[in-house]
């Protein structure tokens, strides 16, 4: 397993570098790009459709730079001078432990002030080239494709918090041992709170903005399907333990064609340091499991991929609002529901039965995207007919 994106690189060219990046973690910076140019790419083509359109609003132009404006672009400046300047003066320790570094108070204060000082100087300057004798109003044109930024920033927001919430909730024995680090600990993230609490966010957001809120769920679903198969990519290199419960069959016949891994693994190196220790293997990871698992990542990731071209495939030929995302509900829980069976994971006893956290919302998805059929078409009927 590669816990760092060098040890891939390494691996892969036999070179030997050192880099402060986390596969995981940059698999979910790539999920998230890929989702935000799926959505960027929709919103260009409903506009364009006329499915949706773009607004007006009024900005000043001419005023000073506010108290605000520098207050807010010094405490950027001074984060980023802090945390930057400390990254170079000690780099050493943060390619080694980049998470630790960057969720600890570790950095440097003089860069921290000077960035500081940089940052108010620049936006006060570029305030002022711009000033005017007398600020005037203007009307300015916002596409909705324009806003795709501010749609990734508040579904990254909301969604980390809502997956950390969700495993708090689900991990609440470690939260009662160690309350701090389980709290600012990225390791346990759980996707369908990251889901519920996003979804609502960035439904708020795009109603505020004129974007009615059944096309912004049609508009995220293929994004999200395909961020979610891009982000278990970085769970199967790095080993995080969201894999599959013990696998001792032997492989079938049928899938003779194919790599051993992708019927059972044992992660060797895994990130969490699971299983038993490597002889002679010095390091950071040096654990691989004592019996291999099915690689849960790797299939979520083929059928991620394979729901997503599903839907790409029909979302111009639906045109009742909210159907697509319907659809997304309903295969989303479908695929987390059949996966459950063989992934690892907490089980809770629910109405007489063990269920896991995830099989229970992916039922509750599944009827909430039957219903969503029934819901939008009601309403696009509704508004048919005004």
């Amino acid at each position: 397993m590669f816990a760092k994106l060098s040890d891939l690189i390494n691996y892969l060219f036999g070179i030997h570098i050192n880099l402060p990046i986390q596969t995981y973690g940059f698999f979910v910076a790539m999920a998230f790009l890929t989702g935000a140019y799926i959505i960027w790419l929709e919103l260009k083509r409903k506009e364009k459709e006329g499915v949706i359109t773009s607004q007006k609003k009024k900005i000043w132009k001419g005023k000073p730079a506010s108290i605000q404006e520098m207050f807010l672009s010094g405490l950027f400046g001074f984060i980023i001078g802090y945390k930057v300047i400390g990254m170079i003066i000690n780099y050493s320790f943060f390619a080694d432990h980049p998470q630790e570094y960057i969720l600890s108070w570790a950095g440097n204060w003089p860069g921290g002030l000077i960035l500081t000082a940089i940052s108010v100087y620049s936006a006060y300057r570029k305030k002022q080239k711009q000033k005017l004798d007398s600020p005037v109003q203007v009307e300015t044109i916002i596409h909705p494709y324009q806003l795709t930024g501010n749609i990734l920033m508040v579904a990254a927001v909301f969604g980390i918090l809502g997956a950390k919430l969700f495993d708090v909730i689900e991990h609440i024995d470690q939260l009662i041992v160690d309350p701090i680090g389980t709290l600012i600990s990225f390791s346990g993230l759980a996707f369908y709170g990251g889901l519920i609490v996003a979804a609502f966010a960035v439904a708020i957001y795009a109603e505020r903005n004129k974007i009615p809120w059944p096309h912004i769920g049609d508009t995220v679903a293929p994004a999200l399907i395909l961020a979610y198969a891009v982000g278990r990519i970085g769970c199967q290199l790095s080993g995080d333990g969201c894999w599959g419960i013990e696998n001792l069959e032997p492989k079938p016949e049928w899938l003779s064609f194919l790599p051993d891994w992708i019927w059972a693994f044992d992660y060797p190196h895994n990130v969490i340091n699971d299983g038993l220790r490597i002889p002679s293997c010095t390091g950071d990871h040096c654990y691989i499991l004592e019996n291999p698992v099915y690689p849960t990542p790797f299939y979520e990731t083929v059928m991620g991929s394979i729901i997503f071209i599903g839907l790409w495939s029909v979302r111009k030929k639906l045109r009742t609002p909210g159907y697509l995302f319907s659809i997304y509900l309903i295969f989303n829980g479908i695929e987390r529901f059949t996966i459950e069976k063989i992934r690892v994971n907490i089980r809770h006893h629910f109405l007489g039965i063990e269920v896991t956290q995830a099989e229970i919302i992916a039922v509750v998805l599944v009827i909430l995207g039957i219903i969503g059929f029934w819901y939008f078409r009601k309403r696009n009927d509704q508004k048919t007919k005004k």
